[in-house]
């Protein structure tokens, strides 16, 4: 996986982006609400599988250090034992995948939809075991799935559905501009 000067900056800028969407939050539990979903979303969609996964790790590696760029101004690696961490992990595998089907196919509004809801609902695949793992085995509570569906996915059903329209109308607009920046393509 090699990546030249313009990638490290894309993936930079997108790693920043998620850091700044994560300050936007509302707390309604163990996850709060963020734009985060959205930027990640974007990252795989506008930069593609390796490097929008690549600008998730960043910006989960930047955390994990200590810096204070998980919601609620957090970081650290005691981070890990957070109800909500495993959101966080999924970011990784949400910007691959929604990348990845826009690179395998050609850029339409069936395929952006596609790219947007994978990458939306990828998280939750991860987020929703860790949640329940985390509550139950490391902090002793006694939940069962229902109620860990009821905390970390049900509440965010709307926002995500908000959030995927706001990318699909983003990448289609965003994306024929960095592919011609890519491939040295007027953009004028």
């Amino acid at each position: 996986m090699n990546f030249n000067t313009k990638d490290l900056v894309r993936i930079s800028i997108f790693a920043a982006l998620t850091a700044v969407s994560a300050f936007f939050s509302i707390p309604i539990g163990p996850v709060p609400i963020t734009m985060q979903t959205l930027v990640v979303v974007l990252s795989g969609m506008i930069l593609g599988s390796k490097a929008g996964a690549m600008s998730q790790l960043v910006y989960l590696l930047l955390g994990l250090s200590g810096l204070p760029v998980f919601a609620g101004f957090r970081g650290g690696f005691d981070s890990i034992f957070r109800p909500s961490f495993g959101f966080l992990i999924g970011f990784i595998p949400a910007a691959f995948f929604s990348g990845k089907i826009l690179e395998d196919s050609a850029l339409t509004k069936r395929t952006s939809f596609t790219s947007a809801l994978v990458g939306i609902i990828t998280p939750y695949v991860i987020g929703i075991p860790y949640m329940y793992m985390v509550l139950n085995f490391h902090m002793g509570k006694v939940i069962n799935v229902i109620e860990i569906l009821k905390i970390g996915l049900i509440p965010f059903i709307i926002g995500d559905l908000i959030k995927l329209f706001i990318a699909i109308t983003v990448a289609y607009k965003v994306i024929p501009i960095v592919k011609g920046i890519r491939s040295g393509g007027d953009i004028s």
